[in-house]
């Protein structure tokens, strides 16, 4: 990655050029970076931004100059200016400021549909939440408690822990401390839980099977230890006949309306508090590079932004 120059853009009929107040930082973009996620070469990275409106297409309804406006799922904010698909913005509402919305695109629709969708958890039942001191962690922790779901998590450090317990969680296992396959047994006194929502990926998922009760769910949303090994799906029969999806934001945003429903849902917990966000790390556009190291050597906790 190294900074450069590029024209501004200037907007398609269907677009809106943004002018980036701040830029989300995911392991989406690590993917991308590295060539697990294809993306035609060379690349501006980035899939999550919020800013103000500067430019309108002919065709963009819905939109004018000055309108604050955040987006995800659209390559190309790690910039100073960004054309976004009108249909791929939404309007921040007020009393949510830029880098609220742009901390919370994408990472808060992804702890949404996970919670409200994929699985749909329900009050009294629980749910096993991995890197629950990461970015979607957090968030999906707190939706998780605000439904009446318990939540046990797993995290690296005591330090954490705390944050984990703070955003809600019922139960924190140290997994460099404890066998959480082990631990999470024993906190249900053997039935397993109802769901496993897992980004870890490699190091956790053999064992996250094995703590579902039979016919739950294993959420693989990601895969920061690396990618897990194929499966046989005999091995789901085998383990209680769970079930085992793999699932994407942008198949849980398919649609417009379906991105402003749940963007609004998400952004409508901001504005009432029934959601806080963790700003941890705030790097200027041109430390792009240390922002990276930083999330993959598991450094961080909570959300970075890169602020041009």
């Amino acid at each position: 990655m190294e900074l450069a120059e590029v024209p501004v853009p200037q907007p398609k009929s269907n677009e809106v050029v943004v002018k980036i107040k701040a830029a989300g930082v995911n392991f989406i973009d690590v993917y991308n970076r590295e060539g697990h996620y294809k993306a035609p070469l060379p690349l501006i990275l980035g899939q999550e931004g919020a800013g103000t409106v500067i430019a309108v297409g002919t065709e963009s309804r819905g939109f004018a100059v000055g309108d604050p406006v955040a987006y995800s799922s659209v390559l190309g904010s790690y910039a100073e200016y960004a054309a976004v698909p009108a249909d791929r913005l939404v309007k921040i509402p007020p009393g949510v400021s830029e880098r609220d919305a742009a901390a919370a695109m994408l990472q808060g629709m992804t702890a949404h549909y996970l919670s409200h969708d994929t699985y749909p958890l329900k009050k009294g039942e629980t749910a096993l939440v991995h890197a629950a001191a990461g970015g979607v962690g957090l968030l999906l922790v707190q939706m998780a408690k605000n439904i009446g779901a318990r939540v046990i998590a797993t995290v690296s450090t005591e330090e954490k822990a705390q944050m984990a317990r703070e955003a809600g969680a019922h139960d924190v296992i140290l997994y460099t401390q404890s066998d959480f396959e082990v631990e999470t047994k024993r906190l249900t006194g053997g039935k397993g839980v109802d769901v496993v929502y897992d980004s870890v990926g490699k190091t956790t998922f053999e064992k996250g099977l094995n703590v579902l009760r039979p016919r739950g769910m294993m959420v693989l949303f990601g895969g920061s230890s690396g990618p897990v090994a194929p499966i046989d799906p005999l091995v789901l029969v085998q383990k209680g006949s769970l079930f085992l999806t793999r699932p994407s934001l942008l198949h849980y945003t398919i649609s417009s309306q379906e991105l402003q429903q749940r963007a609004g849902a998400v952004l409508g917990m901001i504005r009432d508090g029934k959601l806080k966000l963790r700003i941890e790390h705030v790097y200027p556009l041109a430390d792009a590079q240390k922002a990276h190291r930083d999330l993959e050597g598991r450094k961080t906790t909570g959300k970075i932004l890169l602020v041009p």
